[in-house]
């Protein structure tokens, strides 16, 4: 049984928010200027904080949180490397050049601003090693610094596309089975079948698929809509439909046309990536012979009945 939180705790957990954080932060400085006496208007630049709200309408937004929260471990750990590595390049060059420039490296903290410069790529020039020892130093931390400061946008970019591979799996997934003709595969079947599809983008008005052509691959909606010229008028399908499955067993002509009705993107599955998965699974090749079968013949009965695009 759930108990109810006192009202403090309640409130506090509200303000605790993230939201409410940022909001915190953007009017704190009006109120802390009575408070402490001294001018801080300077803060208020720290209302654009408040631009990190729209993240609850962008879905990149939302995206670039779920990243940076998912690799923050990562992160964290590529933040310790790239501070060692700093302290390191700060120490070589203080103790290769002090002598030579105490004004510049005279401490290990002021070497640090070099090790940075350096370590980024920036290369300010404003502060140089002299000596042989200095400059071959020098030039090893800048091949340390293209590798380490990359890091973390190695690590940002590969949980992007994490990210957007998770998503269009689910998407894929789905779409994959609902199709009567996988509905009751297991589901290491249906992954496989996911794997081998790929996808391409069509613009309004454009022909997908024309008469007489060779049927050698079965389209899934991804997004959009398309239209299946047919004898007595046209078929739309959209998002989550199908079309070309004969085409994954029987080597004929495209008998209609299929026009883009919006700019639509499908995925595709080429017969020849099917059979290599029949081949490893007999059984979905069996299932998939039993239910053409059934639709040939129900087609032979209905002349109105829909045919393989």
């Amino acid at each position: 049984m759930l108990h109810a939180q006192p009202a403090w705790r309640a409130r506090m957990s509200f303000a605790m928010r993230p939201l409410m954080l940022i909001d915190l932060v953007a009017i704190a400085p009006f109120y802390l200027s009575y408070v402490l006496g001294i001018d801080l208007r300077i803060l208020r630049v720290l209302r654009l904080f408040r631009f990190l709200k729209l993240a609850r309408y962008s879905p990149a937004l939302v995206a670039l949180g779920r990243v940076m929260a998912n690799e923050h471990r990562a992160l964290f750990g590529a933040l310790l490397v790239m501070m060692a590595l700093i302290l390191f390049a700060a120490t070589g060059i203080y103790f290769l050049e002090r002598n030579a420039q105490p004004e510049v490296f005279g401490s290990i903290p002021a070497a640090a601003w070099w090790a940075l410069a350096t370590l980024t790529t920036v290369g300010y020039g404003d502060v140089v090693p002299v000596t042989t020892l200095g400059k071959a130093f020098g030039g090893l931390i800048m091949i340390f610094g293209l590798g380490m400061f990359a890091l973390p946008i190695g690590i940002i970019a590969t949980g992007f596309s994490q990210e957007a591979n998770r998503r269009e799996f689910v998407i894929t997934w789905g779409m994959v089975a609902r199709v009567p003709i996988f509905a009751h595969l297991e589901a290491a079947a249906v992954a496989q079948i996911g794997a081998l599809l790929y996808s391409r983008t069509y613009q309004e008005g454009e022909a997908i698929v024309r008469v007489g052509e060779s049927a050698d691959v079965m389209f899934f909606i991804a997004s959009g809509e398309v239209a299946v010229e047919v004898e007595h008028g046209q078929v739309r399908l959209g998002e989550g439909d199908f079309f070309g499955e004969m085409a994954l067993l029987y080597n004929r002509q495209r008998e209609h046309n299929v026009i883009a009705v919006t700019k639509c993107r499908l995925l595709v599955l080429d017969k020849s990536d099917f059979e290599r998965l029949c081949h490893r699974q007999p059984e979905l090749l069996s299932r998939i012979r039993s239910v053409a079968e059934t639709r040939l013949k129900s087609e032979k009965r209905k002349s109105t009945g829909k045919s393989d695009t």
